[in-house]
């Protein structure tokens, strides 16, 4: 694991050296593999290692931090990388999560917006009072204050559209984590007005000329990122249609390594065409590819990114400003 954190973070400023913007962090618990359970510690030695790139999460799980606590090291995190940190939260649906931290998964989606509302009054720079059905808060002035005016930027993870619309409830950005019909439509018409407002999403990225030879070692290790993520759905009962999609028969399922699941793989050209297809037709404002894959160096995907900054997002850009 050392290597493995050392390796992160010479990924990550490599990737600000290459002009890529942005840095994501996931969270889940309780993994076999140490997976990340808490991106705090390492989104500060990031920021302190970096000048320009932002960092954020795709997705902090709400029920499981204490909302105050959670904007106090927010509030650290933005004073440490001068303005740099936004926040993508969820509600979470892992059932060995819910039952690691001894919380009722009945009471998440409670947990999660009344965190929201705290995060909102503890950035506003004056003291608050809140009383809902999990917190209680009197006259309460949390310090210190971030440097971005009202705190960082929040995100909201949505699966259906009861997500999206609470993501428009509460004036967030999103970060869809299911079909577009389901979160990303179901939200722009509850936003209205969506011009102010970004889209995320995680999709990997692997540029290489020879995807026979240099896409199998790192498909492997997406099949077994692939395979604990299916697992925890179908442990949750939750994303019924999910489970359907990914966990099929065997003979099934696309073949791992020229069609992978959620990845785009292939020359430059290739890359830059599927890329601008997935951008237009979903509305995406921030796009982040997956550093090191799981059981494999970060460093293994370093000649990927820099193809991918130097040759892909350049046209991209292009495309969007065009």
């Amino acid at each position: 694991m050392p290597q493995v954190y050392a390796e992160t973070f010479e990924q990550i400023e490599h990737a600000e050296q290459l002009g890529l913007e942005l840095c994501w962090f996931t969270e889940h618990h309780f993994i076999d593999d140490g997976y990340l359970p808490n991106f705090v510690p390492v989104a500060a030695a990031a920021a302190a290692k970096t000048t320009r790139m932002r960092f954020s999460t795709d997705i902090c799980l709400l029920p499981f931090r204490h909302p105050v606590r959670l904007a106090e090291d927010l509030a650290i995190l933005d004073n440490i990388s001068n303005g740099r940190m936004e926040l993508g939260v969820g509600m979470g649906y892992a059932a060995h999560e819910f039952q690691g931290f001894d919380i009722p998964i009945s009471r998440r989606v409670s947990l999660t917006e009344e965190a929201l509302q705290v995060l909102l009054l503890a950035w506003s720079g004056e003291a608050f009072s809140f009383e809902g059905k999990r917190y209680r808060f009197s006259d309460l002035r949390v310090t210190p204050d971030p440097v971005q005016l009202g705190g960082p930027p929040l995100w909201l993870a949505a699966t259906s559209p009861a997500g999206a619309k609470r993501a428009a409830a509460f004036g967030t950005h999103l970060l869809p984590q299911g079909p577009k019909h389901l979160t990303i439509d179901p939200w722009k018409e509850s936003v209205k007005d969506a011009s102010d407002r970004r889209v995320g999403l995680i999709r990997g990225v692997f540029v290489t000329d020879d995807p026979d030879r240099e896409w199998e070692p790192v498909a492997a290790a997406e099949r077994y990122r692939r395979d604990v993520y299916v697992g925890l759905i179908k442990a949750s009962r939750d994303h019924k249609s999910e489970v359907a999609s990914r966990s099929g028969p065997k003979q099934e399922r696309p073949p791992i390594p020229m069609n992978p699941l959620t990845w785009t793989v292939g020359t430059a050209d290739h890359c830059v065409t599927e890329l601008k297809e997935l951008i237009a037709g979903h509305g995406i404002t921030d796009l982040v590819t997956w550093g090191g894959p799981p059981g494999l160096a970060p460093s293994v995907m370093n000649d990927s990114l820099t193809r991918f900054a130097e040759e892909v997002v350049p046209r991209l850009r292009a495309n969007l400003e065009g």
